[in-house]
């Protein structure tokens, strides 16, 4: 598990402390079994619909790195004198409808892993899509479908946020953070707009450019 942190910019108004799995190096690696690109691109199952038993493999081997990341951030934050996290997702880009029970197959494996470990509580269904933005992944082909792309504001505007959030610290779960995309800032902003005391985010992958 590696440790970053996301900079304040015009969709997020503070530092978060963040954590991350694992490098995101693109570049076709998506195609290649076994590496973080490949999971994350078979846990969203909407380029090409995988086979149940690579769906079976990936959740597998998801619920491992969160058995061995989400009880290191516990003793982190622990050390800082919280005892308990709230476990948020992100929502994914279209409305909750849209997806089909294998394409849940990212938060349903979270809330699993949150309900067996010490110290966290199930805000999985805290923030829910209910009106379609554009699939950000898949925009860079045209395939973006219907919204808008991601804007300062967009999941208050288009997600409804539980009040459970309030007054809670909260881990932020994504599948992959990219710092060009501001998805998951705006979402840290909506959970602070929302009353939430603290937020700390996590994502499986975390992208890095060739060249830097």
């Amino acid at each position: 598990m590696k440790g970053f942190v996301i900079k304040p910019n015009n969709c997020l108004n503070r530092e978060t402390p963040a954590f991350c799995h694992d490098s995101y190096e693109g570049g076709g690696k998506w195609r290649t079994p076994g590496t973080i690109e490949n999971l994350i691109c078979t846990l969203k199952n909407d380029i090409t619909p995988y086979p149940q038993y690579v769906l079976d493999a990936a959740t597998a081997r998801l619920s491992a790195i969160l058995a061995e990341d989400l009880p290191q951030i516990m003793r982190i934050i622990r050390k800082a004198g919280l005892q308990t996290l709230r476990v948020c997702v992100v929502a994914r880009s279209k409305h909750e409808e849209h997806y089909t029970f294998n394409q849940k197959l990212f938060r349903n494996t979270i809330q699993q892993a949150v309900r067996s470990l010490d110290g966290f509580e199930d805000g999985t269904h805290d923030i829910i899509r209910h009106t379609d933005t554009k699939t950000t992944h898949l925009e860079r082909r045209g395939n973006g479908g219907n919204g808008r792309m991601p804007y300062p504001g967009i999941t208050k505007e288009t997600c409804t946020i539980s009040n459970n959030v309030c007054g809670k610290c909260i881990l932020l779960i994504d599948d992959l953070y990219t710092n060009t995309v501001n998805i998951d800032e705006d979402a840290i902003q909506a959970l602070y707009d929302s009353g939430a005391k603290f937020v700390i985010f996590y994502s499986i992958g975390n992208t890095i450019y060739r060249g830097n």
